[in-house]
């Protein structure tokens, strides 16, 4: 009786010995000094024109040429309002907004795309608070009381420049 449970017992034990979870296999005691050999390394130039939303892509060209849109839409700053269309402002947000997302979704992700969108969207969220908020002024007041109020803003600020004009070329800046 005493050799079949030794034998039984040897059998258990290599079983679990050839599965168990610390097993190595091809273990070595001891492991050389020597470096794994490795793939050469890339320049940062080289890994910029290899990496899948490199120059060579439209992963890269893309978001440089919507910058652009960005562009406009910031010269668009220095447009009165009323000029301004909100229907297109909030084609620019919502463009901004949807791209933004799905670009860090799509694989390869694209930073670059996702930075120009979310600017996109940023410019026209303002925009179309300008808009909006010269909409509200015109509903409630006159356009000559709103005529009013920024004659009198440009004669303070005229008035502040004859009495200062040090003080006002630093406030502009």
């Amino acid at each position: 009786m005493s050799a079949r449970v030794g034998l039984r017992l040897n059998q258990c034990t290599r079983q679990f010995a050839r599965t168990s979870p610390f097993r190595r296999p091809n273990a070595r005691r001891y492991q050389t000094t020597e470096a794994a050999p490795t793939a050469p390394t890339q320049s940062t130039l080289q890994r910029v024109w290899n990496s899948p939303v490199g120059v060579k892509t439209v992963h890269f060209w893309a978001p440089v040429m919507k910058w652009g849109l960005v562009l406009a839409g910031i010269s668009d700053f220095y447009r009165p309002p009323e000029k301004l269309s909100i229907v297109q402002n909030l084609a620019l947000t919502a463009t901004g907004a949807i791209w933004t997302r799905w670009c860090f979704i799509i694989k390869p992700r694209n930073i670059l795309l996702a930075a120009v969108n979310f600017f996109l969207g940023c410019v026209g969220i303002t925009q179309v608070t300008r808009i909006l908020i010269w909409q509200k002024q015109v509903k409630d007041g006159t356009v000559s009381e709103v005529a009013q109020e920024d004659a009198k803003d440009v004669t303070q600020t005229a008035e502040g420049i004859i009495k200062n004009p040090e003080a006002a070329a630093k406030s502009a800046i």
